[in-house]
């Protein structure tokens, strides 16, 4: 058996062509894998006494992709093609499958057989699994969730579930991860599922990912690599601590951030984009951070937390421009921003079609309509100022320019919205309220906002970078970039991401 003869088993077409298994379980195309395994050490591989571990194996790329880099590496060191193959196989490289499927697929990947103890593996095991192994592990049920995984009883609590998966990845069920195969791991590298649903309407699911990576933390392998949807970066939906501990973490040398997943994920649309991350343990300093975007990619070696911020800032040429803003020491927008449900209604109140006595004028979802006075919960203060609505949701952005914010509108006295709206005010004159507006439809402004939005929901925390300006007056972008000193490189970058916006009409949504 020659080295060409076994690496011509391997067909990367089929695992690049391969379809997805659903939008929670994304395979790996071959190039992103070797991507993030050219970012590790490569003296790793000829090293015949690393090990190598995925723990959440579908195509099984990772491992085949290992294998193949060991096969050149440790020629010198075992020339005997078959020992060497041999001595990969059995002590170098192992994987945990996420399913059945993912199990048979994975090990004809890695041993070129679905069944490794048969007589067309290109290395003989004792058993079926050989390093690939599969346990039929169950949810732990309390209170209609997993303690686990958080995933809903309702969805995934029937053992049978007529033949479908459990979704109980053995990885993340269990407090001692290192049990499981019985010994240390040099190298941890996978593509994790990364939701699964937790019972709430609409299709409501929760992320798993960050689990994965925080139990292979646990394990302390001298690299961790793990590719995982972007949306960490600012938090939210059971992500906040997992987001704290990686942002100061100082053993984050390398991330790799795709704000378009389908730059990375053909064919996928992730809301918020992807990355790929490198931890070292022995690491102690700054991260190197590199954009892609358009197959431009952009590079610099930063903090992970620009001083007095908690969130990463992604894009490495908007770090000059958040500098600029910040030193002007102004208060942020984002106190005038008032939280979600402003008045207490919910997204399907629509309101009635004629207006009694005493109404207030209420702005619904793609609706307007008059609601009593006394059937508003809260917001009470807010209901006869002069202010401005803008949704609470809008696109996450996932093609560049992007508007990142819907169009704002005037909100008179004497009227209220649903949760479809937040408020911004509440504003001492009409006039105070349209030069909101117009500051609003600034690429500036929305540039700053992008920083802090990656996904659909645009919260007021999103608006924490942007400042407060005079408000007796409207505001342009020329202005802005004059007054904050921004270069013809940064301007261009804003406008780049940014596309003009057109303000519409009241109650334009």
């Amino acid at each position: 058996m020659s080295n060409s003869l076994f690496e011509s088993a391997y067909n990367p077409d089929v695992l690049s062509c391969i379809a997805n298994l659903s939008s929670d379980e994304i395979f790996t195309p071959p190039e992103v894998a070797n991507a993030m395994l050219d970012a590790l050490p490569q003296e790793l591989f000829r090293d015949p006494g690393v090990k190598f571990l995925d723990p959440a194996v579908k195509s099984g790329v990772f491992l085949r992709e290992i294998t193949k880099r060991l096969l050149r590496g440790l020629e010198e060191a075992i020339p005997d093609l078959q020992e060497r193959l041999d001595h990969i196989l059995h002590d170098q490289v192992y994987g945990i499958a996420i399913t059945e499927l993912t199990s048979l697929l994975a090990r004809r990947s890695v041993y070129c057989s679905k069944y490794p103890n048969g007589k067309f593996s290109v290395s003989r095991f004792d058993d079926v699994q050989g390093n690939i192994r599969l346990k039929n592990t169950p949810h732990r049920w309390k209170d209609g969730k997993c303690v686990f995984c958080g995933a809903s009883e309702k969805e995934y609590g029937d053992e049978k579930r007529g033949g479908l998966e459990s979704h109980a990845y053995e990885f993340i069920h269990t407090t001692r991860p290192e049990e499981i195969f019985n010994m240390r791991f040099d190298v941890i590298i996978s593509n994790p599922p990364y939701q699964l649903s937790d019972g709430g309407g609409g299709g409501s699911a929760s992320p798993i990912y960050q689990l994965f990576v925080e139990q292979a933390m646990k394990l302390r392998p001298r690299f961790l690599s793990m590719i995982i949807p972007s949306r960490w970066f600012s938090g939210g939906r059971g992500l906040d601590e997992f987001r704290n501990k990686m942002l100061t973490d100082n053993r984050l040398q390398l991330l790799f951030d795709f704000p378009v997943s389908s730059e990375c994920f053909s064919g996928v649309e992730i809301k918020g984009g992807v990355c790929y991350f490198l931890w070292s343990r022995d690491y102690q300093g700054q991260c190197t951070i590199v954009t892609s975007r358009n197959d431009v990619k952009s590079t610099m070696t930063r903090s992970l937390l620009e001083d007095g911020t908690t969130t990463f800032i992604r894009y490495n040429e908007a770090v000059s421009i958040y500098r600029k803003v910040k030193s002007m020491g102004e208060k942020s927008f984002s106190t005038l921003v008032s939280p979600s449900k402003p008045f207490g209604l919910r997204t399907y109140i629509t309101g009635n079609r004629t207006y009694h006595q005493g109404d207030v004028k209420l702005y619904g979802n793609k609706s307007v309509g008059f609601i009593p006075r006394a059937e508003i919960p809260s917001g009470h203060d807010l209901i006869d100022k002069h202010k401005v609505y803008i949704t609470y949701a809008y696109g996450a952005g996932e093609d560049f320019p992007h508007q990142i914010i819907n169009k704002p509108f005037y909100g008179e006295p004497g009227s209220a919205c649903t949760e479809t709206y937040l408020v911004i005010g509440p504003c001492e004159t009409e006039k105070n309220a349209r030069n909101i507006i117009s500051y609003l439809s600034t690429r500036f402004l929305r540039f700053l906002v992008l920083l802090l939005k990656n996904t659909q929901h645009a919260t007021k925390n999103v608006y924490q970078f942007v400042p407060i300006q005079d408000f007796s007056r409207p505001w342009t972008d020329a202005e802005l970039y004059a007054k904050y000193d921004l270069t013809e490189d940064e301007i261009t970058f804003i406008e780049s991401m940014i596309k003009p916006m057109e303000i519409g009409g009241d109650g334009d949504a």
